[in-house]
């Protein structure tokens, strides 16, 4: 699209339509100001993608006009794409609160990436530039130093609140209300607002409410205790070490993510009492009302602590009866089935386990239900409201609530990614659309993941792979032997004999029907794949993946692979 002089524009890169990806966009002119670079965690049909990141041509075509990314706060779906951002696009500064700074810079010393230009800032800080100008203002959410943004364009000003939830009890410091309140009176044109829990009636609770339950817990069970939650949620963190060291318990920690989240957060001053956490050797040798084992897990993540502690392959911890399992978290959407499985299999090996499903308050969100979005609303008083990071059925009810908030549903924008706002001397107005599609992260491979090979794996994954090996001998236009068929994730090989019997004789005729015309090894394979599919697909309702071999081998008995 075409963007014009003196106009201010407003657009996402991720968080629209989905729970991740967070990544948004203000532009005027010639300087942009991008807030947060996340990732999300890749669902069941995105086989072999480790992580899924927002596509950057656009700021990659715009470099020049970088002025800087700022991070609400340290979760992964705010500041997980940042290695790969910088991998791409020159970002002269990125402005991210303590804790979180913290976070990226452990995150890009893992990846050996140098970075000399991450700046710490409070809410008293106030980053000027020629046409916009960025303040911040403190918000509670699950992890320490969250904060929301404040942007004044010369057309208006724009608020993203990050990720929060009002909390008048809370372990960490309470939201600014005042300053959102002098924000709001100051006038705001557009709101973007997190919408995660917008579905969710009444109030959250308290992180408090948490804290007494787990002292109830501690109470009650002098057997070891083994508690799974978030690495990201800091001050559930805090809350289990605080009760352990009430309860003179140790604490065992296991997970690279929570390991790595509690030295920043020691290093931080969040966390105290250091000398609380021991190896596991020293747990060993522990009594058991004497020891708490903190670890990852609570999502049933297969190769995470508590998932293999439960199948008992976790050569740390072998489950005792009388042990106590705490799912201190949610279940994320899409996560359920893996968990129940670890559940299932740690009630098999006769221990007790609380979910906040069994026991009331042993978890709460960090993300503001229905009536805490409303309070947002009333105290920035927008004039236009977009709301984000949530699935569309999230972001659209958010826009409801905004109505009963006295915002005029004209004034509400439900968008998908890459759709672009435009602001004029106050008024907003939908301008056009960018590209913002989704880019995978396949190991080391950062894009180069397309949506073939993501077919093909589906395939694999569902009906398998047929390779066909044929020896022939080029020069004398000859198949030597009856082709091998081996099958993965296809058939049952042993009670299949028969079928791949068949397959053997139906790839010997289709290779000799093409060799009698001259060798084309584009012919060739093409010629076994139609002709066994057809078949394969008759006979057993399957479409595997067929992937021919060729070997010329040679008088000299030299083998060429085609």
């Amino acid at each position: 699209m075409i963007f014009k002089k003196d106009i201010t524009y407003v657009m996402a890169l991720g968080g629209l339509g989905e729970v991740g990806k967070n990544m948004y966009v203000v532009m005027h002119n010639d300087e942009i100001v991008i807030t947060d670079a996340g990732v999300i965690f890749p669902g069941d049909d995105l086989m072999g993608i480790d992580y899924v990141i927002p596509d950057f041509s656009f700021l990659k075509q715009n470099e020049s006009k970088i002025k800087g990314l700022f991070i609400t706060h340290g979760h992964e779906d705010h500041i997980g794409g940042i290695p790969y951002l910088l991998q791409t696009v020159n970002i002269p500064a990125i402005y991210a609160p303590n804790q979180a700074a913290c976070l990226i810079r452990k995150k890009l010393e893992d990846r050996g990436i140098k970075y000399n230009n991450l700046y710490v800032y409070t809410e008293k800080n106030k980053y000027k530039f020629k046409n916009l100008s960025v303040e911040f203002f403190r918000t509670t959410h699950s992890i320490p130093d969250s904060h929301g943004i404040c942007i004044h364009t010369p057309n208006g000003t724009i608020v993203t609140t990050g990720d929060f939830k009002f909390d008048l009890t809370p372990i960490g410091p309470m939201s600014n209300i005042h300053k959102m309140a002098a924000i709001g009176e100051a006038g705001v044109t557009l709101l973007l607002s997190d919408s995660t829990n917008a579905l969710n009636p009444g109030f959250s609770n308290s992180e408090s409410k948490v804290d007494e339950t787990l002292e109830e817990l501690f109470n009650k069970h002098n057997s070891r205790i083994i508690i799974a939650t978030f690495a990201s949620n800091i001050y559930r963190l805090k809350h289990i070490v605080d009760t352990c060291k009430r309860h003179g318990r140790k604490i065992c920690v296991f997970g690279r993510s929570m390991e790595n989240n509690i030295e920043i957060s020691i290093e931080g001053g969040y966390i105290k009492h250091r000398n609380i956490f021991v190896s596991p050797e020293e747990a060993k040798n522990l009594p058991d009302n004497k020891i708490c084992f903190l670890c990852t897990g609570s999502q049933g993540e297969p190769l995470a602590a508590l998932s293999r502690i439960a199948s008992g392959t976790f050569r740390h911890i072998k489950l005792k009866s009388d042990d106590i399992v705490v799912f201190s978290s949610s279940a994320i959407p899409g996560n359920a089935i893996s968990i129940s499985r670890t559940i299932n299999r740690l009630y098999l090996r006769g221990v007790t386990v609380y979910t906040n499903s069994s026991l009331e308050d042993i978890h709460t969100s960090g993300h503001g239900n229905e009536e805490e979005l409303k309070l947002l609303l009333r105290l920035i008083k927008p004039k236009y409201f977009m709301p984000f990071h949530g699935e569309y059925r999230m972001l659209k009810h958010h826009a409801d609530l905004a109505t009963l908030c006295d915002i005029p549903k004209e004034n509400t924008f439900v968008l998908e990614n890459g759709d672009v706002l435009a602001i004029k001397d106050g008024i907003v107005a939908k301008a056009g659309h960018i590209i913002a599609d989704d880019i995978y992260v396949d190991g080391n491979r950062i894009g180069d993941v397309s949506n073939a090979v993501m077919r093909d794996r589906k395939i694999m994954a569902n009906d398998g792979i047929v390779v066909v090996i044929a020896n022939i001998n080029l020069k004398e236009k000859k198949l030597l032997t009856l082709p091998n068929i081996i099958t993965r994730g296809f058939v049952q090989v042993n009670e299949n004999l028969d079928l791949l019997k068949k397959l053997e004789y139906i790839s010997k005729d289709a290779i000799n029907k093409v060799i009698k015309t001259g060798i084309n090894y584009s012919d060739l394979k093409s010629e076994i794949i139609n002709t066994l599919s057809g078949y394969i697909n008759n006979q057993t309702g399957r479409k595997p993946i067929i992937l021919p071999v060729i070997m010329d081998v040679k008088k000299e008995n030299k083998v060429t692979n085609k």
